[in-house]
């Protein structure tokens, strides 16, 4: 590679040493030690999505912002969604859109009300007459170690109404404003192949979100919709230290022995949403780190 070629997130984070830290949840990007790749520095688009209409939920952090960012360097304008307190976080991911000469909307959103998902795709259309792109990335975790019986029922609704029931109800609402040619992207995660005990309720969740995409896929294939989801691995997100016990050992597990960066996961995003993926619907793209999965 040329010295000045710009060097990917596995090679500027060789495998690297994660100290021990916490933080209240949600999490924020500012505290992690390391600090996550976005990608800012190394992705470099290539016109894949000029001028698409693009919804990303849960962009302020992680691989959220990395889609964003990646998005609007490909051409897109990006509707973002964040919970009121990730304000900060917000800002800076419409910072990496605008500088990519692109909008950037970010919106304060709650996917677990039916009524905050009607307003999304409200301001979508509002901002941007359609719907190209959405992506159904928001999610909430809580490791519980001690068994079952440690998972409450406030819990266990919290996880589904986050994962499932936002991603339900905006591909509904969405679904009438996207034209020929649009994509649904959803995040599903390597939990939903290979569950971790301690995370029964948030794999159970991404379990549902496989089923949920290929049956979605085959319903409105007819409408020149697709729909695929990615599933990630482990990914060094502001949702770690938030509700992970351990976060030294994170990742390690995984062949390639280290967890990803959020800009490692973009690029899949990116493809999928492409016309480069025209004749793919129903697709897992597994992004694990090398753990195989169906």
């Amino acid at each position: 590679m040329k010295d000045n070629a710009p060097q990917h997130p596995g090679e500027r984070h060789p495998r690297p040493e994660f100290p021990q830290q916490d933080q209240p949840h949600p999490g924020w990007t500012g505290p992690m030690d390391p600090p996550p790749d976005h990608g800012e520095d190394s992705y470099r688009g290539h016109g894949l999505l000029t001028d698409r209409k693009t919804v990303v939920t849960g962009g302020d952090s992680g691989i959220g912002r990395a889609v964003s960012l990646a998005f609007a360097r490909e051409g897109a304008d990006v509707l973002f969604t964040h919970l009121a307190e990730e304000g900060e976080e917000a800002r800076e991911t419409a910072r990496l859109v605008e500088e990519a000469g692109r909008k950037a909307v970010p919106m304060v959103c709650d996917i677990r009300e039916e009524e905050q998902c009607d307003r999304l795709v409200e301001r979508a259309l509002a901002e941007f007459g359609r719907i190209d792109v959405l992506v159904n990335n928001a999610a909430y975790q809580m490791s519980q170690p001690d068994g079952i019986q440690a998972v409450s029922t406030e819990q266990f609704d919290r996880v589904m109404r986050t994962n499932l029931y936002g991603m339900f109800w905006l591909c509904k609402k969405a679904l009438p404003h996207m034209p020929p040619g649009g994509s649904i992207i959803n995040s599903t995660s390597v939990q939903a192949y290979k569950p971790s005990p301690h995370l029964l309720d948030y794999a159970t969740s991404k379990g549902a979100i496989v089923t949920f995409t290929q049956g979605l896929a085959q319903m409105v294939a007819s409408d020149g919709i697709r729909v695929n989801a990615v599933a990630p691995g482990p990914v060094w997100t502001p949702l770690i230290p938030a509700t992970m016990p351990d976060t030294t050992e994170f990742g390690k597990k995984a062949p390639l022995g280290r967890p990803a960066q959020p800009a490692e996961m973009a690029p899949a995003y990116v493809f999928l949403a492409s016309q480069q993926a025209s004749y793919i619907t129903a697709e897992i793209l597994n992004a694990t780190g090398g753990t195989p999965l169906p």
